[in-house]
C-alpha cells in the first residue's frame, strides 16, 4: 500500500512538474523587439519590428506556436543612401531611420509598410516569399506617422497620425495618395483614456474581425502608463466608439491574432529599462463584440503556449566566422549600425575570422562605422570574442562594445610602439578611456562583456584574457541606460575605428553569446 502511494505521488510529481514546464512565460522574448506588427498565415505567424537605424532594416520572424520565434528575412538591406544613414559629414540616423512597420498578407502577397522621418517617405516593401530577401520597394512622400496598411474591398488605406488619426486611400499601385483622400477619422483618439493625456495616441494598427474593423492605438495618460484603447465600426471610414481596453504594468501598442484553433491574443510591448522593448502575449476573449484583453484585466505570467526554448540561435547567436561556398556572408541575426561600407569588411580575406579596415579619422566608437551588432537580451546575457591586433596603426581603437548612447567598451588600443587593453565609456557626452593595461606581448587577445537586466538592474561588467581560459575584470560596473537618443536596447558590436591613420585592420576570430 505504502509503495503504491509513493509511486502515485512520484507520478503526480512529474505530472505537475512536466505540465508547469510546459507553459509559457511571459515575456515571450525578453528582448527588444518594439513595434511588432504580427499576422497568422495558415499554420505560421509572421511578426515585423523595428530597428531604426540598423541595416539592414524591419526584421521579420517566424514562429509556429506564437512563442519560438526565428529571424527569416528583412523587409531592406539598406533604407536609402543619405549622409545620416551613411554616417557621413557629422550625421547619423540614431533613434531614426525606420520606425513603427505594418505587417500584411493579401491575394498570395506579403506587405510590410514602415516610414522614416530620415528619408522624409513612407515606404512599402512586398514579397511573394516572405522567407527570403527577395523584397521590392514602393515609396513616397510624406512620412505617415505609425501607419496602418488596409486592403478593404478591393480599395488600399492608410491609418497613421498621433491623437488625431487620419485615414487615407492609397493608389492601387502603392506608388502614393489619391488626391484629395486624406481626412480625419477620430479627432482624439486619446479620449477613451482620459482628458489628461502625455502621449496622443498612436501606433495603430486595424484588423477585420467578423465584419467589424477594430482600431487598437496605445497613448499615455499623465501619471499612468502605457495603456491600449480600441475603437471598433462598421465601416472602414467610421463612424467609431472607443474605449479603454488595458492598462496593466505599461505593456501596450500592438494589436490581434488568433490561432487556427480559434484561440485570440494580443501582441504588445513594454518598455523594459536598458534592455529594450519587449513583447508580450496576453490572452483575448470576446464580449459583446468587443475584444477583452488579459486575464482579469492582467497580464498573466505563463501561458497556455508551448514552452520557450530560448532564443538562441533564432534571434540572437554565435558566429565562428567560417563560411561555406553558399552560405550567406553574415547570418540575420547580425545588423551593422549603419549602412556599411562593404569594401571595409570582410569574411574571405583571412578565411574563418571576420576583418575590419578601419575608414576615417573618428573620435568615438558611436561614430565609427561598420560596428557590427546584435541584440543583448534578458534576463542575464554574455558575448564573448577574440580579436587579432599585429595590423592595428597608431590611434586605432578596436573590441566589444555594448552599444547605446551610454555605451561601454573592452578593446585593444594601439599607442606608436605600444598596445593597451582599454576599457572606455560615455562620460559627460564624451568616450573616455576609464582604465588601460599595458600588453607586453603577442598579438591576440579575448574579450567577453555580461549584461545583467534582472529585476531592472541594468548593469554590466567587462573582462579581458591573453589564453581565452583565464580572465579579468577590466574598468567598473557600466550602469546601463535606455535614452531616447538611440530609442533602442543595448547592443554586442564589434568594432574598429581610427583616430589618426587610417588603412588599419583587426581580425575576430569568433562571436560567442550565451546566457
Amino acid at each position: 500500500m505504502y509503495r503504491s502511494f509513493f509511486l502515485l505521488l512520484i507520478g503526480l510529481t512529474i505530472s505537475v512538474a512536466t505540465f508547469g514546464q510546459s507553459k509559457a512565460k511571459n515575456p515571450i522574448i525578453h528582448a527588444d523587439v518594439p513595434d511588432v506588427s504580427m499576422i497568422r498565415v495558415g499554420d505560421n505567424y509572421y511578426m515585423s519590428s523595428t530597428t531604426m537605424h540598423m541595416s539592414p532594416g524591419v526584421p521579420i520572424m517566424k514562429s509556429t506556436d506564437l512563442v519560438n520565434w526565428e529571424l527569416v528575412s528583412y523587409a531592406y538591406d539598406r533604407l536609402e543612401e543619405n549622409d545620416a544613414l551613411n554616417m557621413e559629414n557629422g550625421k547619423n540616423a540614431y533613434g531614426k531611420g525606420s520606425w513603427a512597420s505594418s505587417l500584411r498578407y493579401h491575394d498570395g502577397m506579403f506587405y510590410v509598410s514602415t516610414f522614416s522621418s530620415t528619408t522624409g517617405k513612407t515606404h512599402i516593401y512586398y514579397t511573394k516569399d516572405i522567407e527570403s530577401d527577395q523584397w521590392s520597394e514602393k515609396s513616397f512622400s510624406p512620412s505617415l506617422h505609425d501607419n496602418s496598411l488596409v486592403f478593404d474591398k478591393g480599395k488600399v488605406y492608410m491609418i497613421y497620425g498621433n491623437g488625431r488619426l487620419n485615414i487615407v486611400e492609397l493608389k492601387t499601385d502603392l506608388t502614393g495618395i489619391i488626391p484629395g483622400t486624406d481626412r480625419v477619422l477620430i479627432e482624439n483618439a486619446s479620449a477613451p483614456a482620459g482628458p489628461n493625456i502625455m502621449l496622443g495616441a498612436e501606433g495603430s494598427q486595424l484588423f477585420k474581425v467578423h465584419g467589424k474593423y477594430y482600431l487598437f492605438d496605445i497613448t499615455w495618460p499623465r501619471g499612468g502608463m502605457r495603456t491600449v484603447v480600441v475603437h471598433r465600426a462598421d465601416n472602414i471610414t467610421g463612424p467609431y466608439e472607443g474605449r479603454l481596453s488595458f492598462q496593466d504594468r505599461g505593456v501596450a501598442q500592438g494589436g490581434l491574432v488568433d490561432t487556427p484553433e480559434g484561440d485570440w491574443y494580443a501582441f504588445l510591448f513594454k518598455d523594459n529599462g536598458a534592455v529594450g522593448r519587449i513583447p508580450y502575449l496576453v490572452p483575448v476573449t470576446w464580449e459583446d463584440g468587443w475584444p477583452i484583453i488579459g486575464v482579469d484585466g492582467k497580464v498573466p505570467q505563463s501561458l497556455d503556449l508551448p514552452q520557450r526554448k530560448g532564443l538562441i540561435p533564432g534571434v540572437v547567436g554565435s558566429d565562428d566566422f567560417k563560411r561555406a561556398a553558399a552560405e550567406a556572408a553574415l547570418p540575420l541575426v547580425w545588423q551593422w549600425n549603419h549602412n556599411p561600407v562593404n569594401s571595409n569588411w570582410s569574411l574571405t580575406e583571412r578565411p574563418g575570422y571576420l576583418r575590419l579596415k578601419t575608414i576615417r579619422l573618428d573620435s568615438s566608437v558611436v561614430a565609427a562605422r561598420n560596428t557590427l551588432t546584435q541584440r543583448t537580451f534578458g534576463p542575464t546575457s554574455q558575448g564573448e570574442t577574440s580579436i587579432t591586433f599585429s595590423n592595428m596603426k597608431s590611434g586605432d581603437l578596436a573590441g566589444l562594445v555594448l552599444l547605446a548612447e551610454y555605451f561601454g567598451y573592452v578593446g585593444v588600443k594601439k599607442e606608436k610602439n605600444k598596445t593597451y587593453i582599454v576599457y572606455a565609456v560615455n562620460e559627460g557626452g564624451k568616450e573616455t578611456i576609464k582604465e588601460k593595461i599595458p600588453l607586453q606581448k603577442g598579438s591576440q587577445v579575448y574579450l567577453k562583456a555580461v549584461c545583467d537586466y534582472t529585476g531592472m538592474k541594468d548593469q554590466a561588467k567587462f573582462y579581458y584574457s591573453l589564453d581565452g581560459n583565464s580572465w579579468e575584470a577590466i574598468g567598473e560596473l557600466l550602469k546601463m541606460r535606455y535614452t531616447l537618443t538611440h530609442f533602442m536596447g543595448y547592443r554586442f558590436g564589434l568594432f574598429n575605428y581610427a583616430t589618426r591613420h587610417v588603412g588599419g585592420t583587426v581580425d575576430f576570430d569568433y562571436f560567442k553569446i550565451k546566457n
